[in-house]
């Protein structure tokens, strides 16, 4: 263990809310802006059937999604809308309103007790962990995959152009990736495949400092750690801090890449030591924090 306290705050707020009688889930609070119960909506033609429609709020049009209907349960019908929370979300370079059926409670959450969910969910489960509060089961929601599902990837965000020499600037780094979301997962992959630049990944902050260990260990140590904020177990700013805090992984340039659009979330990336903190999902800007980080290793 290290011998230093954390500057990360372990302890996170989560929004305990429910989409149908029997199951509670959470969304942790950086996400965030406000809660509002139900307004009126007005419809958007050609839109994804998920989303309602669009509400003004504090002058800001925003388009509100079903999450229960998003997700694949029984859809909020219009007897039931006027009991209903809107959650107003900043994600993604998005300011999104998610209707619930029900709010419930904030509760404080060490995220070290959010486990990752089963393997056998399939791909498709929208889920990013599981924990338990009052010894009932709390599912957090993977904003990222329900967000993709309803708005599809712009190619163009997902798609960097390298000129050959800053190509060589990257082709020998050590890259590991880390995040517990699929389809940031991917977007990360397909992003450095797109310019031919080898990487590890994985989903999982516990893994991925024993990977950096290991390979310290091997004398191949980590060159630039990409890694999300909002995870279970360990999640990126507790990451940081211990890469940072070992003298043997400590070199590594590190970029922490989340969904949170928050000055928050940057301010405390740099507590703890990481070097760049990135709103997803934009892979010209990835890249270059990449390049950055090369210039900082002097490799060429």
């Amino acid at each position: 263990m290290s011998p230093k306290m954390s500057k990360a705050n372990q302890s996170q707020g989560l929004l305990l809310f429910r989409l149908n009688q029997t199951q509670q889930f959470a969304l942790g609070t950086l996400k965030i802006r406000e809660l509002v119960p139900y307004t009126p909506l007005t419809k958007i033609p050609h839109s994804h059937p998920a989303i309602m429609g669009a509400a003004t709020i504090r002058g800001m049009t925003i388009p509100v999604i079903d999450m229960a209907a998003g997700i694949g349960f029984k859809p909020v019908t219009e007897q039931e809308r006027q009991d209903c929370y809107i959650i107003i979300t900043d994600c993604q370079r998005m300011v999104i309103g998610f209707l619930v059926r029900a709010i419930d409670k904030i509760i404080e959450c060490n995220w070290r007790n959010i486990e990752a969910p089963s393997n056998n969910l399939g791909k498709n489960a929208f889920l990013t962990g599981v924990t338990r509060f009052d010894d009932k089961l709390v599912q957090l929601l993977d904003v990222e995959l329900l967000l993709s599902k309803i708005f599809p990837d712009d190619p163009i965000t997902n798609r960097a152009i390298l000129t050959d020499v800053q190509r060589e600037k990257l082709k020998p780094l050590r890259i590991l990736l880390v995040d517990d979301s699929k389809v940031a997962r991917k977007q990360l992959s397909d992003a450095l495949d797109s310019i031919n630049i080898a990487y590890q990944v994985t989903s999982d902050g516990h893994e991925a400092l024993q990977m950096m260990l290991q390979a310290a260990k091997e004398r191949a140590p980590i060159d630039l750690l990409v890694s999300d904020i909002e995870m279970p177990g360990l999640d990126g700013y507790e990451l940081a801090f211990e890469v940072k805090n070992n003298p043997d992984i400590a070199s590594a340039y590190i970029i922490l890449h989340t969904s949170l659009s928050s000055e928050i979330s940057v301010s405390q990336a740099k507590q703890v030591g990481a070097n760049e903190a990135l709103t997803k999902f934009d892979a010209k800007e990835l890249i270059e924090a990449m390049l950055r980080g090369a210039q900082t290793k002097q490799i060429v």
